[in-house]
């Protein structure tokens, strides 16, 4: 996730665009940069860092230029460095290209613009695109970008400029990354998202998935990429808050990012499972070397943790070592035997926790092989570790995970799925069938986040229990792990009481909390122990309990043993989890809501934890 922004017009624009970009920088802020039309060429400034590096760097930048974009970056491709900072410029200095988002091909793009003879100076996907328009240039760079893009896959937003065009900047959008046009007098601009240009205009346009727009200063054009034709787009006014602008509409950050969560689910597979074949770097150790695994220990806490406890299941399931996950802050202070056999997977959103980070260094002082697991580059955790894969949810500013839990669940998964491959116990067709289904769930999120159905459901649910003062979530195998993270949701924002238990284990005790007005939220999709749940939920019922389910669509036989149903897209059972866990945060969302909390801020928490 980026921020990126462009402007045409008779105004000189630098300090437009930084401006911008510093309204956007809640979209990332590893580094930035800005590339503007001078007086004789294409200028640019680039920097490690939030938008303030930038500023210190972008005294020489042309001070009179009138048309010019910038970018702030969340790296996914490249670590944090200046080389791999965007815009990009080809190599004679005449193009320019900024993105949003991933080309999953970017591998074979590379290699293509490569042996072309053009020399890569970045490890990103986005710098063959400028190379590539380099290449195919005719004196249209809109038509030259319309040629190109059925080339690339993934999903993305581009912003190109040419020095023979200096009045126009070209766009293009395709899947989720979003473009919206900012209309004003003389002059328009062209953003990720609104607030970049809110402080000068509020008349905006939405740019449709596969279209082409040519951004000057008295004309925005809409075009189809299939034929070139042109399109109609109303002008609408946006909200006047740039604070609910940069909430993207939606009236939270936390709900926000539960919708952000298909993207997020998409940028973390992108191009390790492409084409049918699962290609998994960064792991620092060879084939040869998880041969040789016999032991996997996976170590968190809280969000992080559960992931790595449905990671615990897929990596038995499918790489047939033997797997253990324990809480960072308790397996810290456990005298762990290791050897260089024993892979250890550290898991942290921010790079940062304390107890995670401890936890990984007492590994490697005992002779195992650590990999992190994290959502931020270059973080403590990363330059810890043997090896690093990185989740790409893009900054997550609400207290509460949502995307990076499903991203996580999504990396484990690949993680999982890379084992199994490597040690023998899936074959390339089992490969294949599973990471195609793999791919399928970004739209099966989608499917879930736009069901109305649902989402009425959730309405009355909140409206009925919102004033319960006890939750009980029950679980069996991988919906264990989405009912501890279902929990932890609703009490870390509502600070309503929550237990999660294995439902075997309710009537070893927590059966005694059960009365009469209880809600009991249960995730019960299809899988091996289906019918043990279902028994499970007749003895809470027995006990005059609200069961809440979540179950697999086109499995009534759940209604036999739930008063409410939630119903997720049917999928196999080992990726079920991702969609499992959606209506357990939307439930948590509804019912804080319901109270009147700060569902963004929660009391006593913070995003990261850098203490013990």
């Amino acid at each position: 996730m980026c921020g990126i922004i462009g402007y045409v017009g008779a105004r000189p624009c630098k300090e437009l665009v930084l401006s911008g970009l510093e309204h956007l920088e809640y979209r990332g802020y590893d580094s930035s940069g800005l590339v503007l039309v001078g007086e004789h060429g294409l200028d640019r400034a680039r920097a490690v860092g939030p938008v303030k590096a930038l500023r210190a760097v972008a005294g020489g930048v042309s001070e009179t230029a009138t048309a010019g974009m910038g970018h702030t970056r969340w790296a996914t491709h490249g670590g944090v460095e200046e080389r791999n900072a965007h815009p990009f410029l080809s190599e004679d200095g005449r193009f320019a290209v900024l993105m949003n988002g991933i080309f999953e091909n970017y591998i074979d793009l590379r290699a293509q613009v490569t042996a072309k003879g053009h020399t890569l100076t970045s490890d990103t996907d986005t710098e063959a695109l400028v190379h590539m328009i380099e290449e195919e240039y005719d004196g249209d760079i809109a038509e030259t970008c319309r040629r190109i893009f059925p080339r690339l896959e993934g999903h993305f937003a581009f912003l190109a400029m040419a020095i023979d065009e200096p009045d126009r900047i070209v766009a293009a959008r395709l899947a989720w990354p979003p473009l919206v046009v900012g209309r004003g007098e003389g002059e328009n601009y062209i953003a990720s998202f609104t607030p970049a240009f809110l402080e000068q205009t509020r008349m905006i346009q939405i740019v449709d998935e596969s279209e082409l727009v040519i951004v000057t200063a008295d004309n925005v054009e809409f075009r189809a990429i299939a034929d070139g034709s042109p399109r109609e787009h109303e002008i609408e006014r946006a909200d006047d808050s740039i604070e609910v602008a940069a909430k993207g509409g939606y009236e939270s950050f936390m709900l926000k990012e539960i919708h952000e969560q298909p993207t997020a689910i998409a940028d973390t597979i992108a191009e390790r499972f492409h084409h049918g074949e699962l290609h998994l770097d960064g792991f620092g150790l060879s084939d040869d070397d998880l041969r040789e695994i016999n032991r996997v220990l996976i170590v968190g806490c809280g969000t992080a943790l559960h992931s790595g406890l449905v990671g615990r299941y897929l990596i038995e399931e499918w790489g047939g070592v033997a797997t253990e996950a324990d809480v960072a802050s308790e397996w810290r202070y456990r005298n762990g035997v290791f050897d260089p056999k024993t892979l250890v997977l550290a898991i942290s959103q921010s790079g940062e926790t304390a107890d995670t980070l401890a936890a990984m260094q007492i590994a490697k002082e005992r002779g195992a092989r650590v990999v992190a697991v994290t959502n931020i580059m270059g973080s403590a955790i990363a330059r810890a570790a043997d090896g690093v894969l990185y989740t790409r949810a893009g900054l997550e500013i609400g207290v509460a995970a949502s995307k990076t839990f499903t991203a996580q669940v999504t990396l484990m998964t690949l993680i999982a799925l890379h084992l199994g491959a490597v040690r023998g116990h899936l074959s390339p067709e089992d490969v294949a069938l599973i990471g195609g289904e793999l791919r399928e769930l970004p739209d099966l999120v989608q499917q879930l986040l736009d069901d109305k159905e649902l989402d009425a459901q959730l309405d009355m649910l909140a409206d009925r229990f919102c004033h319960d003062r006890f939750f009980l979530y029950l679980g069996r195998h991988l919906g264990l792990p989405i009912c501890q993270e279902g929990a932890l949701k609703l009490k870390e924002i509502s600070y309503i009481p929550t237990d999660a238990y294995a439902a075997g284990e309710m009537k070893h005790g927590p059966i005694a909390l059960l009365g009469e007005d209880t809600p009991v939220v249960a995730v019960a999709t299809d899988s091996h122990v289906f019918e043990k749940m279902a028994s499970n939920l007749e003895e809470v019922r027995a006990r005059g309990a609200h069961v809440i389910a979540v179950a697999t669509a086109g499995n009534t036989s759940i209604e036999a043993h739930a008063e409410h149903v939630l119903y997720v897209p049917r999928t196999r059972p080992e990726l079920q989890p991702i969609l499992a866990v959606i209506p357990l945060q939307l439930l948590a969302y509804k019912i804080t809501g319901r109270l009147g909390l700060d569902v963004d801020r929660p009391r006593n928490l913070a995003k990261t934890v850098t203490v013990e």
